[in-house]
């Protein structure tokens, strides 16, 4: 008897063991990219492009001041805000896009982006967008769009704080509107309201009384940003507003809705329902062109919230969620038909130039998501079946983990993370000397003819910087003149800032199951 008792206890300690062992392989495999540090140096590459007077806490030491003198021709003050990738124009449309998303990042994972100790870096990334905006909006019914112009900017190859290329504004208005704009820039005003709303009550204040004035205005005169005639036509060949300016105006109705529970704005997102494509769009990409999904994933989020004005929407939100089911289920190829093409990789492809852009917005997507269905304890109904939260975050973090280094290449497509990455980003300021080292100035075709065709590596890092990426065949050339896989851009790298929070709260809860289970042996 005392013999058999033994083997069972053995046999039971190695099935323990075992599954110890599993545990642990589990959790190392999970832990193969460091997200606190993908965290750290994804909020940094915002420091690098920052336009404007630097504060003295700027980290990124190889930029120095720049575009002092923006808006001054105009007679308005436009200094500050985001160069949107390698080159030196200020778009506004790019820019206010990376702004919502970092904010809604910081409202999603806020305790965890402060865990991490980078809640402070997040608010400042947003703050330098948002301080911006407050300028560009000059009158309520006046909003500066852009500065700088995409072709007189690409005939030269400078560091921004040598700039010699015109820096002409341009606005839309009651006679040359940009509702599209006005709503993206509406919406992240908006969101950013409710980041600051505990912290800094009098600028969240501030925000959304910009965030209404500019919603108002965008709904009142509406028109593309983009019309070659008036507004903004010079943009047509850099961010054409493709979508249109329907997605924009109920983005920003139901960000304003979310920041400040006032009916009229949900009213607007249900009874523009349809005429404004929000229930008739099913879309398989995000981006700060098409704004359809990431509004439907909202919607779909107010059903789960017990509010009696939601319950008498709920058959319009129903639709709004059958929507967002669907582009979460293209990009799982579990649609009918629809499917997102991945690559040999595994990586979401949706075309040829930046297609990083939309994995890093599928994945935050995906992500925020899989902690609706979690809490709603609700599944994702695909036409391959049914799929519950943890398949879409374990998707999520296999688009991450593709970009950190798990690919082919095992190439890391965030600059300066992990012990590969691109060294010749298509970026001007990156790719000179650094100002702070050579004050010297560098013209036009000085920097063509003596930087950008050198074969070296860039002499600054652009940490944190999210590349275009790989080809669908999953082959990156990390050449500078490879634009279409080498330049980055703001929002490229922007979802990931809450995603990474996400990652970072599983690892902690991963570590401290790990912990009590091997105290119990």
């Amino acid at each position: 008897m005392e013999k058999k008792r033994k083997q069972h206890q053995s046999f039971r300690f190695a099935q323990q063991w075992c599954l110890l062992l599993l545990i642990l392989s589990l959790i190392s495999a999970s832990q193969a990219h460091n997200y606190t540090d993908a965290l750290s140096k994804s909020l940094l590459y915002f420091e690098a492009q920052r336009s404007g007077r630097l504060p003295h806490n700027q980290r990124v030491v190889w930029r120095d001041h720049s575009g002092l003198t923006d808006g001054l021709e105009q007679g308005v003050d436009l200094v500050g805000g985001y160069y949107d990738a390698g080159d030196h124009v200020k778009f506004g449309l790019p820019m206010a896009f990376t702004v919502t998303m970092l904010s809604w990042g910081v409202i999603e994972y806020r305790n965890e982006i402060g865990s991490a100790g980078e809640l402070e870096h997040a608010l400042e990334a947003i703050k330098w967008g948002t301080d911006y905006f407050i300028k560009a909006h000059t009158s309520p019914n006046v909003l500066w769009a852009e500065v700088g112009d995409g072709d007189t900017d690409h005939y030269c190859w400078q560091r921004p704080e040598d700039m010699t290329t015109s820096r002409q504004a341009y606005k839309v208005d009651e006679s040359n509107p940009g509702s599209d704009l006005a709503g993206e820039t509406a919406a992240a005003m908006a969101a950013a309201s409710i980041v600051f709303r505990k912290t800094n009550p009098h600028y969240s204040h501030l925000l959304l009384h910009h965030a209404q004035q500019l919603f108002e205005f965008g709904d009142k005169y509406r028109g593309k940003y983009d019309e070659e005639e008036g507004s903004v036509g010079v943009v047509k060949r850099y961010y054409a507003s493709v979508s249109g300016y329907m997605d924009e105006l109920l983005w920003a109705a139901l960000w304003l809705y979310k920041a400040t529970d006032r009916e009229e704005y949900l009213k607007y997102v249900i009874t523009k329902a349809h005429c404004f494509g929000g229930i008739g769009w099913a879309i398989s990409e995000f981006s700060w062109d098409v704004k359809y999904a990431g509004l439907q994933i909202i919607a779909s989020k107010l059903l789960m919230e017990e509010k009696h004005k939601h319950k008498k929407y709920s058959h319009v939100l129903e639709k709004y969620r059958s929507k967002a089911e669907f582009y979460l289920c293209s990009c799982l190829r579990k649609s009918n038909g629809s499917d997102v093409d991945h690559t040999p990789g595994g990586l979401i492809y949706i075309r040829q130039w930046n297609n990083m852009q939309y994995v890093s917005t599928a994945a935050f997507l995906l992500t925020v998501y899989s902690d609706f269905l979690r809490n709603s304890n609700q599944k994702l109904s695909c036409h391959g079946g049914s799929v519950g939260h943890e398949e879409l975050l374990r998707f999520a973090k296999s688009q991450v983990d593709y970009i950190l280094g798990s690919n082919p290449m095992n190439m890391s497509y965030l600059v300066g993370f992990g012990p590969k990455y691109p060294t010749r980003v298509h970026h001007r300021g990156a790719s000179i000397v650094s100002y702070r080292e050579n004050k010297g100035f560098i013209g036009c075709t000085q920097g063509y003819d003596n930087w950008y065709g050198r074969p070296e590596p860039n002499p600054n890092i652009i940490i944190g910087a999210l590349v275009g990426g790989p080809d669908c065949q999953d082959n990156f050339m990390d050449e500078r003149g490879n634009y279409v896989q080498t330049e980055a851009c703001t929002y490229n790298t922007a979802p990931l800032i809450g995603v990474f929070g996400k990652l970072l709260q599983l690892e902690e809860n991963e570590d401290g199951q790990t912990q009590n289970l091997i105290a119990s042996y």
